[in-house]
């Protein structure tokens, strides 16, 4: 194996483990080789989309997106610990999409189970004083919608294979089963239907400080060594240049720089995780 080879298998495994956590490898073998049917096909528009390097754009995307949402924000500041263990929540998040994408039908509806269970504890109230839960349909269903436009985005942009209109819809439609497994209601099945969501859930978006405040710590204080955070720049630049013009304005995250640079920033990020990790896929560690 030459240098460059083996540079990039240690850049691959660390992308890998950072993502899917300590337990990733063992997880990834339950996902891929327990034998039963699955829930999509092996080249469906939602195996694409979730197994392209894009994804992490599309990730940071949709956690920007999901947070002018006050009620969810509250949610996720007074339960997921996204400051204190954000790399736990990371790899909680990407386990999951990994067994309702990728494993079998069995195994997708436990984890399913698993996260309605853990929503059912989740309950409070918001700075504002109304009350939240994270199973309430109605945010179960923003949540699903700032993902899946976020991804399918992200894919669109900088994945290596786009979809095509008829796919899109299709991936729009296997991404919403997830949703509606979970508990979402009102889900959009179409491009144009999830464009129509999107756009009736605008009266209820606000930048509130937690808002804000989780903007600066996914952008500007992200919990990763110096040597990392170039790196991670060019990702999250790439996430913002994705995000509707309205929604970097609200996060005061724009800039001309962002508006210009940040689509090419984020192509070269992408392709730089793409060559790290792809040593990774091809031995079958991927989800």
């Amino acid at each position: 194996m030459s240098v460059v080879e083996r540079l990039r298998a240690r850049v691959g495994d660390a992308l890998f483990l950072r993502i899917a956590g300590p337990g990733g490898y063992a997880e990834r073998d339950r996902i891929h080789l327990t034998p039963g049917p699955r829930w999509f096909a092996p080249d469906s528009p939602i195996r694409r989309v979730h197994g392209d390097s894009a994804t992490f754009v599309g990730g940071l995307r949709a956690l920007l997106l999901q947070s002018l949402h006050p009620l969810a924000m509250a949610g996720v500041a007074g339960h997921s610990g996204y400051r204190g263990d954000p790399w736990g929540r990371l790899a909680r998040t990407s386990t999951f999409l990994g067994y309702t994408t990728f494993a079998t039908a069995e195994h997708a509806q436990e984890m399913v189970d698993r996260v309605r269970a853990v929503h059912e504890r989740v309950r409070g109230r918001a700075p504002d004083g109304r009350p939240y839960r994270a199973s309430d349909p109605h945010l179960l269903t923003w949540v699903h919608v700032a993902e899946a436009d976020s991804f399918l985005a992200a894919h669109q942009r900088y994945g290596e294979k786009p979809l095509s209109a008829d796919e899109a819809d299709e991936y729009v439609a296997q991404s919403g089963q997830v949703a509606r497994a979970l508990g979402a209601e009102d889900v959009p099945r179409t491009v144009a239907e999830l464009a129509a969501s999107l756009n009736a859930y605008r009266g209820e978006l606000e930048a509130t400080p937690a808002a804000l405040d989780a903007a600066r710590f996914l952008l500007r204080e992200p919990p990763l060594p110096w040597s990392a955070r170039g790196p991670y720049r060019l990702l999250a630049a790439g996430a913002v240049a994705l995000l509707p013009a309205w929604a970097r304005s609200s996060l005061e995250i724009d800039s001309p720089f962002g508006r210009i640079l940040g689509g090419p920033a984020g192509g070269v990020a992408v392709r730089a995780v793409r060559w790290g990790i792809d040593p990774v896929a091809r031995q079958g560690r991927r989800w």
